[in-house]
């Protein structure tokens, strides 16, 4: 059996060397590919190919892809989260830096200077008074989402010596073993926003989190606040920020996403989007989605997917199918059915859901004949069935 990959965007070697050349064959430009890998390039008004089984996105964000669109095509889609955790973690810390000393203001200033080394120095010695900043040990972070990223810029802050407020009502356990316990907890955003002199949000761009940072939650915070945003543009209102800002009721905004509003501002640091940009963050994003196809291609497994239940079944000396469904009742009972029909034993099912989706696999003693397969297909509500 072999598989063969699309390749869209540059995608980091050390990932594709986690696809053996005995087993796939990846390429920019291929015929009928199994999955697709892509970075960062728009999937919305692009026809994905009837041969498709997967899509790897490497990187965590996936809102260049259609994920709604392949729910309803049976097509998991897999991320990377947390690989490019360290890389996001380390621009916010800078970012707190950068907004506390007033770094780039600073420096603008002595770019900006003229005259001779003397001329220069003397105005050196006179402007560096209006870029007094603080340092951070004792201030208050707080940070929203307490996911891959934001574990690690809660907890680097505290080893910075600063004081850690998270929010986050929908933890992980395997979250809350990685988190400090110097981590406070809060309540509420608004409690939150109330007791933090900096804001760090770390959340995917939602209905429920545009605009998360707004005017009212602004107006909550210490005066001189700063405010970080290395997430998603839109989970901050930067009109909100900007008359903040203007007000001095905001010292400082550093962000991921520049635009004409915000980038010419004199109290904000906007960035060409760096969070991710390292080679190691590449790379290990690349890895990990690379694994993740690998993973359900040759054995079904899902692990790391966006749209689709976690679902792991451990390989029997059996012979396995997969099926994904709309979330409806009694679709095991019918697969289960089929399968007896065909006088096959059940050696192991797993069966998982997630929202409209559910996701079965079924490990039998015996080759499942195609009659048996088209069966299943013709079920209501399947949406793919796969023979591993």
């Amino acid at each position: 059996m072999s598989f063969k990959i699309l390749t869209i965007n540059n995608i980091a070697v050390e990932g594709l060397r986690h696809l053996p050349r005995e087993l796939y064959e990846v390429a920019s430009e291929i015929g009928h590919p199994d999955a697709v890998l892509v970075r960062s390039a728009n999937m919305h008004e692009m026809e994905i190919p009837q041969s498709v089984k997967a899509i790897g996105r490497a990187g965590a964000g996936v809102n260049n892809i259609p994920v709604q669109a392949m729910s309803r095509r049976g097509i998991p889609v897999f991320n990377a989260p947390g690989a490019n955790a360290n890389a996001v973690k380390e621009l916010v810390v800078a970012g707190m830096l950068l907004g506390a000393r007033n770094i780039c203001q600073a420096w603008n200033y002595v770019r900006d200077l003229e005259g001779d080394d003397a001329a220069v120095n003397k105005l050196v010695e006179a402007g560096k008074k209006k870029y007094v900043g603080f340092e951070l040990p004792g201030h208050t972070l707080g940070v929203i989402g307490l996911g891959a990223i934001g574990v690690k810029v809660a907890n680097a802050a505290l080893d910075l010596g600063m004081r850690v407020i998270g929010y986050d009502p929908q933890l992980t356990v395997e979250r809350a073993w990685q988190l400090s316990s110097g981590v406070e907890q809060a309540p509420s955003l608004d409690d939150l926003f109330s007791r933090s002199e900096f804001i760090s949000p770390h959340v995917p761009l939602a209905d429920g989190t545009r605009n998360l940072v707004n005017a009212e939650r602004l107006m909550l915070m210490q005066p001189g606040g700063i405010v970080l945003n290395f997430a998603r543009g839109g989970i901050v209102d930067e009109e909100a920020v900007i008359e903040s800002l203007d007000a001095g009721h905001l010292a400082a905004y550093v962000c991921d996403f520049p635009n004409n509003d915000n980038r010419h501002h004199p109290k904000v640091t906007a960035l060409p989007h760096l969070g991710a940009s390292t080679g190691e963050a590449e790379q290990n994003c690349a890895v990990m989605v690379a694994e993740n196809l690998r993973e359900f291609l040759e054995n079904g497994n899902i692990r790391h997917s966006v749209n689709f239940p976690e679902t792991i079944m451990p390989r029997t000396e059996g012979y396995r199918i997969t099926v994904a469904n709309l979330n409806v009742p009694n679709m095991v009972g019918q697969i289960s059915t089929l399968l007896a029909q065909a006088n096959l034993n059940i050696v192991d099912l797993l069966n998982k859901s997630r929202g409209e989706v559910a996701y079965t696999v079924v490990d039998v003693e015996a080759p499942i004949p195609e009659k048996t397969t088209a069966a299943i297909r013709d079920i209501e509500g399947v949406l793919t069935v796969r023979m591993i």
